[in-house]
């Protein structure tokens, strides 16, 4: 099969919007950046939130952490997103429902794919952050409790930092995926990446052109994000640890 490369029609002007084919794209990659930030800083505040709840020795937060975990990691991330889009709204307050519907579509939808986005990733950082602090050693606690510190403190000074410590490697993985994952927004009219290379099918045709653009994209917000979270690995890491200096 021979393809009849067009590689001209990135800067053919698209049919609406003040824009070209690359414009749009161009578009679609910051919407999937702004998307995967919001929800990441979500996923990072909920899922520690749920992970520390999980290694308390109170057994009803420890099943609420671990009821979170099993509501949101086995239900597909597109049935998330419906639910946030066609179902949350009619459940919350006719206050909160009317300014909802009062929000520009485009924003409503933003919205609820950040939060289902967010929530969804937030029960895998969940388990990682519970998993992280089971791993350090007992003597850790113990020392916050002879210094005489309380719970909250032990927490907050002591076994917080080195499990994020630990957990930097595995967050790398569920970043890059969750950017990954910001395409399945497309499919409720999120007009991210993904969404925008199947206007420029729709619209002009350019099957290979279009897929191999958005694949490029899609790498270079990989490589940004592997190298940031590196540079964060790095900074963190305690002289004399594994793989420190």
């Amino acid at each position: 099969m021979h393809i009849q490369w067009n590689w001209g029609i990135f800067f053919e002007q698209a049919p609406f919007g003040d824009t070209t084919y690359l414009g749009w794209l161009w578009l679609g990659f910051q919407m999937t950046v702004l998307l995967s930030i919001c929800a990441g800083i979500i996923a990072f505040v909920v899922g520690s939130f749920f992970g520390i709840l999980r290694t308390l020795p109170n057994r009803f937060l420890a099943r609420l952490g671990a009821g979170y975990v099993q509501l949101f990691r086995n239900i597909p991330l597109i049935i998330h997103l419906f639910i946030w889009i066609y179902v949350v709204p009619d459940l919350v307050p006719e206050s909160m429902r009317d300014w909802l519907f009062s929000l520009d579509p485009s924003i409503f939808i933003f919205m609820m794919s950040t939060i289902g986005l967010g929530l969804f990733t937030g029960a895998r950082v969940c388990e990682q952050v519970r998993t992280a602090i089971q791993s350090l050693p007992s003597g850790q606690k113990n020392a916050g409790t002879a210094l005489g510190f309380t719970l909250r403190q032990t927490y907050l000074y002591i076994l917080l930092p080195n499990a994020y410590r630990r957990v930097l490697p595995p967050l790398t993985s569920e970043a890059l995926n969750m950017f990954k994952n910001s395409a399945v927004a497309s499919t409720v009219g999120l007009v991210e990446l993904s969404k925008q290379a199947n206007q420029l099918l729709d619209h002009a045709g350019a099957a290979y052109e279009s897929f191999i653009a958005v694949t490029i994209g899609y790498v270079i917000i990989n490589i940004v994000v592997m190298k940031g979270m590196h540079y964060i690995e790095k900074v963190t890491r305690l002289p004399g640890a594994l793989g420190g200096k």
